[in-house]
């Protein structure tokens, strides 16, 4: 239990048994506890207490990651508030990637060194499920040495319909085909009253949570997200945050989480979305609160390089990778680059005072020295 969050100090920290083999703080934090740090405006003081977590469980060290991601087709037939990236078939700035170029795609990204292919779309009408086998087939045979990280649960859960089968079973089909980790794109916030203003339509938060655990349950790791600075309340966020921290004390099958900040668009663009401070805030919350998850991003594609290299001053300990591709936040307006060099990755670690390492999807550490530069 956290009593005062200038007394970070006082935090000890130890081993956690099980699956999850982070360090911890002794104590949760309790529900009400986050919601007093996240309106807390003493940021120095937040920063303080996050970074002493961070530094026990990783020291020194800031993460990044070769991977390319590819976004398969922006046609979805969701029509979520806030999202910009997904079109109707007819729409004039609808597309779709060939498997061919899907599997060009991945095959230079292999060559290149990349370990991570990510891979996200909309909910196509039309394709059928054979369509997904075949394109983790064709990113297999064409990169052979990376890791597969693709689909989002409402994509999972999209498959199972238009395969008529049950979800545990697609789960297993897209897993033999070649999907070694699943994204955490779309939980947005768990809550379904938000969620029928911002994602009417959409997975609830238990399904979400249910294709997750499902997945973890086959041997299937994934990550976590939770979108923030729209119209949830800081009861809403712990309730989101509460219900990740359960589910991985029940499988351990989370490798990071993902905080990402609500970019104003489309049916919501009138709203400002969250203030540089207000993301940071985030950032330590949720270093503080999910004890048992051994990795918080900052992912700089929605952050921006410069706040996400601030946010490794407040907990997070992974920038996510080069990229090279990135649509959906882009789409609803993302002024940062599609793309990042391991050169500037690493600066942006080492101007945070932390030691740069390179990682594959796993978190293993890769050799730093050999990367691409």
């Amino acid at each position: 239990m956290i009593t005062d969050v200038a007394d970070s100090n006082s935090v000890t920290v130890q081993p956690v048994k099980g699956p999850n083999r982070s360090r911890v703080p002794v104590g949760r934090v309790t529900d009400e506890e986050a919601v007093s740090l996240f309106r807390s405006e003493n940021l120095a003081s937040l920063a303080e207490l996050a970074t002493h977590q961070r530094i026990a469980r990783h020291g020194d060290r800031a993460f990044y990651i070769l991977n390319r991601h590819i976004n398969y087709s922006n046609i979805c037939v969701l029509d979520c508030a806030f999202c910009a990236f997904g079109k109707r078939k007819r729409d004039a700035d609808a597309y779709e990637l060939s498997i061919d170029e899907i599997a060009a795609r991945s095959d230079a990204a292999h060559r290149a060194g990349a370990s991570e292919i990510h891979m996200v779309g909309g909910l196509h009408p039309t394709w059928k499920f054979s369509a997904y086998l075949e394109i983790l087939g064709a990113i297999r045979q064409a990169a052979p040495a990376v890791t597969i990280k693709a689909f989002t649960a409402v994509e999972i859960m999209h498959l199972a319909w238009i395969a008529k089968k049950r979800m545990p079973e697609v789960l297993s089909e897209l897993k033999e085909a070649g999907l070694d980790c699943l994204t955490g794109g779309g939980a947005e916030i768990f809550d379904q009253a938000v969620r029928d203003q911002i994602c009417r339509g959409k997975e609830t938060g238990a399904e979400w949570l249910q294709v997750h655990r499902t997945a973890h349950q086959l041997g299937i790791r994934s990550t976590a997200t939770m979108l923030f600075g729209h119209i949830e309340s800081y009861e809403q966020r712990v309730a989101h945050l509460r219900q990740l921290r359960d589910l991985q004390d029940e499988t351990g099958g989370f490798l990071a989480f993902l905080p990402l900040p609500f970019k104003p668009a489309y049916k919501l663009a009138h709203l400002p979305g969250p203030t540089a401070n207000e993301t940071l805030r985030v950032i330590a919350v949720s270093r503080a609160y999910l004890d048992n998850f051994d990795h918080i991003k900052a992912y700089w594609i929605s952050f921006g390089l410069d706040l996400a290299r601030e946010a490794l001053n407040f907990g997070a300990d992974d920038l996510d990778g080069t990229i090279e591709e990135e649509r959906i936040y882009h789409m609803a307006g993302a002024e940062s680059p599609v793309r990042q060099t391991v050169d500037s990755l690493r600066k942006a670690i080492e101007m945070a005072g932390l030691r740069p390492v390179l990682r594959d999807a796993f978190y293993n550490v890769l050799s730093s020295e050999t990367a691409a530069r």
